[in-house]
């Protein structure tokens, strides 16, 4: 049994071998902190603390803590329970006899702890969150997920339940999230204490509370609304200067063309090869001339060969390894990490970036590898400047991000996107334009990437994006192929960023560089038809970019993702919260991509209300499924009656 002394707003709780302090920390946000040393730490990560008016009080043996319709209860028997408008949302699950045994601590060494928390499972509740990953499933109900970070997945610690409320994990240590059948439980690899928030309300409602919790984005700069072009890669200035030229007279807007890995000269150098680039300020402002901007692709990467390397090196600026040599990338030789989460670091890198792209015309960044990407992934090898890699390894993406941020806006730069192939809790605020990594090109690829999309708009992070077509394994020359990029681009068009990119089968051989390139990826690399089709969804997207930045505006303000799923703006409908392969896209436009090769015909659910099928204009009535036809070249896609934007269709 254990003693509660409460405060006004606080309750701290103590028992043999534990301490836990529960406050609010927004409005109906209540956090719990508990330490296993008795010593509450007031470390925040990436959480924005705020205030929030909240009471206390006792009654038959219960502690509750309760902030707006939300109310956390702590029993002298230390198990802990969350209600929501009177209604139990979240419970302890003993793990031993005698309803005892809440959470678990196991001492690693140091000031460090692995632990985990149980909680009871409801059989009509659904999960969605935790990042993108290609899983295959919408509702997260009955999965296990690893909380770490690879190329292709990325892990957030949050999840929004059917039942009215948000968890956030308020942790940067690798672990596992288990939504199981029997239990729902959170586990750590390496913690000073365990941190949880509990977020009451509406989908809509969690996530703004989210975004004042762990920041807003900034508001997306017009530009990047549009059209993105990208290939591995562009070999030379003059091969991407001719790329986007063909864009320019064929009358195809153009926002974005990005200069992939390998333009450098050694990795950790920071600068173009000028044997290849020779004028990259005039390659820049050539493409500024066409209205287009200049994105090139860095890694965290370092090699012994960099001008950087020793610097670095002996300034304690690189990750360093706990087991074995400080290679942690042996990928295109050994490879060190730069160690963004030392400010120093972040200062340096950035001056680089500054000296050798931003004062030579270059728009943005796009920051590859950002997991980061190491082999073999052992997470409690790497030792950052702020830990343990298994206690703050996730943190990682976040502070690369921050880097650049906060280098533009030093030089008062406002435009800020960088393209990430990961993020935490907070990268959002950044700017950080998050893509799903290097995913194969099929069909059930594009399946994964729509439920994958719709579970990261839930972790109140907006900028979203694919690589349009899949990365690996695509060939231009065939009719499988050229089908799936169609019924991608489809999809890319109703997403936050439409961005082509992928490595494609070689057409013809590469010149003896560094990293030979793959085969052509513009749009009329896939045949005439094909093509034809492209251009009129690039007109598409164009036309609807002053829709997409009304909701770009609205994601910054409220935090209301532009993408989301059904039951965000359909709560009440049941049938909602299991649509996976249909989305909202903004307000007024339901979108249900095409993700089967073959398949001309799709299941579409029309909640209650009236809708207009974009092609036709035909109007129906809402509250039950339709069978829509869409030939390879057609899409589907509703808009709400009365709705200007159907005037762009």
């Amino acid at each position: 049994m254990g003693k509660a002394y409460l405060k006004e707003s606080e309750i701290i709780f103590t028992r043999k071998g534990e301490t836990i302090c529960i406050t609010p920390c927004g409005e109906e946000c209540i956090r719990v902190r508990i330490s296993p040393q008795g010593q509450i730490s007031d470390e925040n990560l990436t959480l924005e603390q705020k205030s929030a008016a909240a009471r206390t009080y006792k009654e038959q043996g219960v502690s509750v803590l309760t902030c707006g319709k939300l109310s956390a209860k702590i029993y002298d028997s230390g198990k802990l329970v969350f209600c929501y408008d009177g209604k139990t949302i979240i419970e302890e699950k003993p793990t031993l006899a005698f309803d005892s045994g809440y959470r678990c601590f196991k001492h690693r060494s140091g000031n460090l702890w692995s632990a985990q928390i149980t909680f009871c499972a409801h059989e009509d509740e659904h999960f969605y969150g935790l990042g993108h990953e290609a899983t295959g499933r919408f509702d997260l109900k009955g999965c296990t997920i690893d909380l770490r970070n690879v190329n292709a997945k990325c892990a957030i610690p949050f999840v929004f339940s059917s039942l009215g409320y948000g968890f956030l994990w308020n942790s940067a240590s690798t672990g596992q999230c288990s939504l199981a059948y029997n239990h729902t439980r959170w586990q750590s690899d390496a913690m000073r204490q365990m941190d949880f928030v509990v977020i009451g309300g509406t989908a809509r409602t969690v996530l703004s509370r989210l975004a004042d919790l762990t920041g807003h984005a900034p508001m997306l700069p017009e530009w990047a609304a549009g059209f993105w072009q990208s290939r591995l890669r562009y070999e030379t200035q003059e091969e991407l200067l001719s790329v986007a030229r063909r864009y320019k007279e064929e009358g195809i807007e153009l926002s974005v063309i990005v200069a992939d890995y390998f333009h450098w000269t050694e990795q950790g150098d920071y600068k173009f090869d000028s044997k290849y680039w020779p004028d990259v300020r005039a390659m820049a402002d050539e493409l500024h001339s066409m209205g287009i901007k200049l994105m090139v692709s860095v890694w965290p990467t370092i090699n012994e060969n960099s001008e950087n390397y020793r610097t670095m090196d002996e300034e304690n600026m690189l990750v360093r390894t706990a087991r074995g040599i400080n290679h942690v990338f042996p990928f295109y030789g050994p490879q060190s990490l730069i160690d963004v989460t030392n400010a120093r670091t972040r200062d340096f890198v950035w001056n680089k970036l500054k000296e050798n792209y931003i004062d030579y015309g270059v728009d943005g960044f796009w920051l590859d590898e950002a997991e980061p990407e190491f082999h073999p992934v052992q997470f409690d090898n790497l030792l950052f400047h702020l830990g343990a890699g298994d206690e703050v390894g996730l943190l990682y993406p976040y502070y690369y991000a921050k880097m650049v941020y906060d280098g533009m806006k030093s030089i008062g730069r406002e435009d800020i996107v960088t393209l990430t192939r990961c993020a935490y809790l907070g990268s959002q605020k950044f700017g950080a334009l998050v893509w799903s990594g290097d995913i194969p090109s099929t069909f059930e690829s594009l399946s994964d990437q729509v439920k994958s999309s719709l579970n990261m708009a839930m972790c109140s992070i907006p900028w979203w994006t694919t690589d349009i077509g899949g990365f690996y394994g695509g060939d231009t020359r065939t009719d499988y192929f050229r089908e799936l990029i169609i019924r991608w681009f489809q999809y890319g068009v109703f997403c936050p960023i439409t961005r082509l990119h992928g490595v494609r089968a070689k057409t013809k051989e590469s010149r003896d560089i560094i990293e030979p390139t793959g085969g052509d990826n513009e749009i009329w690399s896939f045949g005439d038809e094909a093509a034809a089709t492209l251009k009129k969804l690039i007109s598409l997207r164009c036309a609807l970019r002053p829709y997409v930045l009304k909701h770009m505006r609205i994601a910054s303000e409220i935090g209301c993702p532009v993408i989301r799923p059904m039951f965000f703006d359909f709560p009440d409908e049941e049938v909602c919260y299991s649509l996976g392969g249909q989305y909202m896209f903004g307000s007024d436009i339901l979108f249900a991509p095409i993700t089967q090769q073959g398949q001309t015909e799709k299941e579409v659910y029309l909640p209650k209300g009236r809708w207009v099928f974009t092609r036709d204009k035909k109007i129906y009535e809402g509250g039950k499924s339709y069978l829509m036809h869409a030939e390879t070249d057609e899409f589907i896609a509703f808009t709400a009656e009365g709705a200007e934007i159907l005037g762009v269709f």
